[in-house]
């Protein structure tokens, strides 16, 4: 047979007749279909394949994902700890060995271990509620980050407290103001705790870069979680009180010189100081004798040189400060009368100050609470606080409506710690 015959062959073995095909065109498309009969077990078996292979992608990716969030948060942990240890080695240095800050070291963990109940509570909600945004980067510097405390009800803009802690300029740190930041998002408000780099990391030029930078990341940025920019508070506690002051009037200054800025006076609502000392040079002596020496707070404070610069009661007193006192905002001091640690007149001689160069101040005194009566003490009591009370009365002033139908929704907080670990705590208080 030739090669011809063979491959003609070929085809006509695997291939159709003409005559064949010509008789299926002929048949009825409905027919063809009621004829065919697809194998629904493969074609089941065939999709569940594709489904588990798809889900398998998916857990793949995911549990590689959440591996590397873990890594990042494993990794984030051991650079902090490793600043905190090398920055308490070089504090270690700079206090030597007196009784006073031993004492009071001793005095802060006995302190802190009494009112541990509710502290652990706390902290289960700072570090597992949905509603708080940890750790949100607002600068170049390791301490440059902001907590954020997001109300449930995300209906409509809210209003925005930016909050520095206190920490005797040593030992702030964001985490401090989860209380508050709880308190006041049950509240219907954003709080954002501003961090900042403490001694001996920074010195106080450097806290107060860090806060009007972390001020202007909340001014320019809030509105993406729901804050509204129009309605922006700023609120320091403590050393925290003292270092936001001095950043408010730095950038009113810059205002009325018409320096480049980043945020503005004006976008700030009003201003709450709780338990801060705003004349520097006139608690040198204080400090000292309350185990915070001289050499150290003079090191913090960049030398005696730099006292008045940043002292806000000072500042805003100077000639040159004339036309930056007309655009501050409402100024609200808060303080505890039997305050040790940083005395009530403090907060007194700065409202003077205030109302003797046009500024618009407020000053409320709570009779018989300390330093951290106000910030801790009474909050972890739970019931109703005063102290809150009274900012809360005043961000809403001229919103009557909403403050009434939220206090309706809120009732009064629960007791954290039992009652006799709360006065056992006040009266062994190192602050």
């Amino acid at each position: 047979m030739s090669m011809r015959g063979e491959e003609e062959e070929r085809v006509s073995s695997s291939s159709p007749s003409l005559k064949d095909e010509k008789n299926f065109l002929k048949k009825p498309l409905l027919s063809r279909a009621f004829t065919f009969t697809p194998n629904t077990n493969t074609t089941t078996n065939n999709y569940n394949q594709r489904r588990r292979r798809v889900s398998s992608d998916v857990s793949v990716r995911s549990f590689s994902s959440d591996q590397q969030s873990f890594g990042r948060e494993v990794r984030h942990a051991a650079a902090e700890t490793y600043l905190i240890t090398r920055l308490s080695f070089k504090l270690l240095r700079y206090l030597g060995v007196g009784y006073r800050w031993i004492a009071k070291f001793l005095a802060l963990g006995c302190y802190a271990m009494l009112l541990m109940p509710g502290f652990l509570q706390v902290a289960y909600y700072y570090f597992f509620s949905s509603q708080v945004r940890r750790s949100i980067v607002y600068g170049d510097q390791p301490r440059n980050r902001l907590d954020l405390y997001l109300p449930i009800n995300s209906v409509g803009k809210k209003p925005v407290v930016a909050f520095v802690t206190g920490g005797a300029w040593i030992i702030g740190y964001k985490a401090w103001g989860a209380l508050l930041g709880q308190q006041l998002a049950e509240r219907n408000i954003i709080v954002a705790c501003i961090d900042y780099r403490n001694f001996p990391q920074g010195t106080i030029s450097e806290m107060v870069e860090d806060v009007s930078q972390g001020i202007s990341f909340v001014c320019n940025n809030i509105a993406e979680y729901g804050g509204d920019p129009n309605r922006i508070y700023l609120m320091g506690q403590s050393a925290g009180a003292h270092i936001a002051a001095c950043a408010l009037v730095e950038q009113a200054t810059k205002e009325s010189e018409e320096d480049e800025k980043s945020w503005t006076v004006t976008q700030i609502k009003a201003y709450f100081g709780i338990s801060g000392g705003y004349n520097i040079p006139n608690l040198v002596d204080h400090f000292h004798r309350r185990g915070l020496y001289r050499s150290i707070f003079l090191s913090i404070m960049e030398g005696e040189q730099s006292l008045q610069q940043f002292s806000p009661e000072i500042m805003v007193q100077e000639p040159s400060f004339k036309n930056a006192a007309s655009i501050l905002p409402p100024i609200v001091l808060l303080h505890g009368i039997a305050d040790r640690s940083i005395p009530s007149d403090a907060s007194k001689t700065f409202t003077d100050a205030l109302r003797k160069v046009g500024a618009e101040a407020e000053l409320f005194l709570y009779e018989g609470k300390t330093h951290t009566d106000l910030f801790l003490q009474d909050p972890l009591r739970g019931g109703t606080d005063q102290l809150l009370k009274d900012i809360f009365a005043f961000i809403r002033k001229g919103d009557k409506d909403a403050a009434t139908k939220d206090e309706e929704v809120v009732p009064p907080r629960r007791r954290l710690v039992p009652e006799f670990m709360l006065q056992l705590a006040r009266k062994i208080s190192p602050f």
